[in-house]
């Protein structure tokens, strides 16, 4: 049983040498003593898979602790026979969702995967992808999805809702009950490690695929990510551009801030972005000191274009092209006009105000 302050035991890092010089041999699963891994590669059924790297980079998560403390609680699993879920974390672009996801796998301390997601994703692509090798004869690599299932690692699964149908397909066993993939490609079945545990990332925008029922059905719960306050805002940027001035982040924060307030899409990501672009210009004339509002000004409009400098006008645009100003109609408004004394909902008083 895994209780939340005890995350599942990493397996033992392979691939590594002993005193000796000789290569380490670990199992791989540690509910699986049958698959072993050396120097990299493992046998499923006969079929010798290179596995891939884990992705190592800094989880810190800032604000929102809500939502982390339920994508973990998602992992845990309170019995022998329980099963941890697979959540879809959602939001708009440039919150923190992968983000999120990198500080809760590091928090389990287990190997961190990351798959990206397009339209172009096949099934092979997700699980295992043949490869000519020097002397002509066909490889087969492990995707990071599968080297996660293997190593018993976290998989975050970026940006889903662009994968299409067939790709998703290829993961319904995964995500229920079986807990496993097929590989067309190399003919072998391959389990998933009590330990491995998964989360998707999807964004909230028109590019993407809707995923089908019986998929969402597997990915639950949905968790939501939303924009920080104006002190979380704050401490990441600072988090992320430390070297930054102060009236430079509050200038930044400021304006993330409004955009918030308005319901528009600017993100903590577009505000280190533009932030690092005026940091650069100011660095780069620095023996002619430049106004740092007109630099600041500058990068808005180069970063996140000219429709940003004004957002109560640019709100005021996308809500009309939202049919935001537009008067919800009732049932009697398709036979009367709003005029007519035989509206049902006409107010009275308008006559006698006439």
């Amino acid at each position: 049983m895994n209780h939340p302050h005890n995350p599942p035991t990493p397996p033992e890092e392979s691939g590594s040498t002993n005193a000796g010089g000789a290569p380490v041999t670990s199992s791989v699963d540690q509910s699986n003593e049958a698959v072993v891994e050396q120097d990299g590669f493992v046998d499923i059924g006969g079929v010798r898979l290179k596995l891939a790297s884990p992705h190592h980079v800094p989880g810190q998560w800032i604000g929102q602790q809500d939502v982390l403390m339920q994508l973990l609680a998602c992992w845990i699993t309170v019995d022998d026979d329980d099963l941890p879920l697979t959540p879809r974390l959602i939001g708009s672009p440039g919150v923190g969702k992968t983000q999120l996801a990198i500080a809760a796998a590091e928090k389990q301390n287990q190997p961190l995967y990351i798959y990206q997601c397009t339209a172009d994703t096949r099934p092979e692509d997700l699980l295992v992808t043949p490869v000519l090798s020097r002397g002509g004869e066909i490889a087969y690599h492990a995707s990071p999805l599968v080297t996660a299932m293997l190593r018993g690692g976290v998989c975050i699964l970026d940006e889903g809702n662009r994968m299409n149908e067939k790709s998703w397909a290829s993961l319904a066993p995964l995500f229920d009950n079986r807990r496993y993939v097929e590989s067309i490609v190399a003919g072998v079945t391959i389990p998933a490690s009590s330990n491995f545990r998964a989360a998707v990332t999807m964004n909230q925008d028109e590019s993407t695929f809707e995923i089908p029922d019986y998929i969402l059905s597997r990915l639950q719960p949905t968790l939501k990510v939303g924009f920080p306050n104006k002190q979380d805002e704050m401490a990441i940027l600072q988090y992320h551009l430390p070297f930054a001035e102060s009236e430079m982040l509050a200038m930044t924060v400021e304006f993330l801030q409004r955009s918030h307030e308005l319901k528009l899409d600017f993100s903590p990501r577009d505000g280190i972005n533009l932030l690092r672009f005026a940091l650069k210009r100011l660095a780069q004339n620095s023996d002619h000191p430049i106004n740092r509002d007109a630099t600041w000004r500058e990068a808005l409009e180069s970063c996140l274009g000219e429709d940003a400098v004004d957002l109560e006008s640019l709100a005021q645009r996308r809500n009309r092209t939202l049919g935001g100003d537009s008067v919800p109609l009732g049932l009697a408004d398709l036979f009367f006009d709003a005029d007519d004394p035989l509206h049902p909902d006409r107010d009275p008083d308008d006559d006698d105000q006439e």
